[in-house]
């Protein structure tokens, strides 16, 4: 269930006789403006979430097109951007500039567990000799928040920020454990479940199954399930009250490293790694 930001926003006021002006809309995120929401800035944020590495420069029309705004409101919001210096353009075409950064940078360095968690990931990798990353849960997907890449193991470029599905992510599988069942189920039924490859779990109850499993064990294993011979093996990090504040995870190629070999080589080491993490953040052991 999608919970909007307000509960006690008053009803529209009826029009007077003769006054024609409309109750607020919904915007794209169907939550209706009102005291304790800001259209104009969702708008903004909308916009900048267009671009990615599928559309790292756009047109005017394509920016209003993917956001569900106006040509003239995707215009202001681009050219107010430009203003700032988040976005630049080059004839027709509009891109994000570095300064976008600094929000993501904002909530990095605001948060210790990453400055704590970068030398431990930088000496796992070292160790494995595999690529490492942590990850938080946001809606139904796992955001990378910090990598250690030793080579590219995915046909996608995977760097802080990078967004993947949940449900099928060692990383994914040990957030999802941190939730009450309730929650996590209501995460998959809102998730769209595609087949990735022929070992992609899709059924939310088969699923819920991988979910508990991780749940009791206390890690989770994926094997190709979201690329044909990427191979990975998550584990929490807790912080205090035994909250999961992260995943990290160990990720290679299966066929140099199968699912016996990352058991037995690469999740010890993972695991303290992990407890090593938690324990830093004064949490409890699992």
């Amino acid at each position: 269930m999608v919970k909007t930001p307000f509960s006690d926003t008053p009803p529209p006021a009826q029009n007077a006789p003769g006054d024609t002006a409309a109750a607020p809309t919904a915007d794209a995120t169907g939550v209706r403006p009102g005291d304790s929401y800001v259209q104009s800035f969702a708008r903004g944020l909308s916009v900048i979430r267009t671009f990615s590495a599928e559309a790292p420069q756009q047109t005017l029309s394509e920016v209003a097109m993917r956001t569900g705004l106006t040509r003239a409101g995707a215009r202001r919001i681009l050219l107010t951007l430009q203003t700032l210096g988040y976005v630049s353009s080059e004839g027709k075409q509009f891109r994000l500039t570095p300064r976008i950064l600094d929000l993501g940078f904002a909530y990095l360095s605001s948060m210790p567990i990453w400055n704590l968690a970068e030398p431990a990931m930088e000496a796992l990798s070292a160790e494995v000799q595999e690529s490492t990353s942590a990850a938080v849960l946001e809606g139904t997907d796992v955001v990378y928040v910090l990598r250690v890449s030793t080579r590219k193991i995915m046909s996608i470029g995977l760097g802080t920020g990078s967004r993947l599905p949940a449900y099928c992510t060692s990383m994914g599988r040990v957030l999802l454990a941190a939730l009450p069942p309730e929650e996590a189920r209501a995460i998959l039924q809102a998730t769209p479940l595609q087949t990735h490859t022929g070992r992609t779990v899709t059924d939310v109850d088969a699923l819920m199954a991988e979910v508990a499993q991780t749940r009791a064990q206390g890690w989770s294993l994926v094997d190709q399930e979201l690329e044909e011979g990427l191979i990975s093996v998550a584990a929490p990090i807790i912080g205090r009250q035994g909250k999961t504040l992260a995943a990290i995870n160990v990720s290679g190629q299966a066929n140099r490293t199968d699912a016996a070999t990352m058991r037995a080589r690469i999740l010890p080491p993972l695991l303290r790694a992990a407890q090593t993490l938690t324990e830093r953040l004064g949490g409890l052991s699992r």
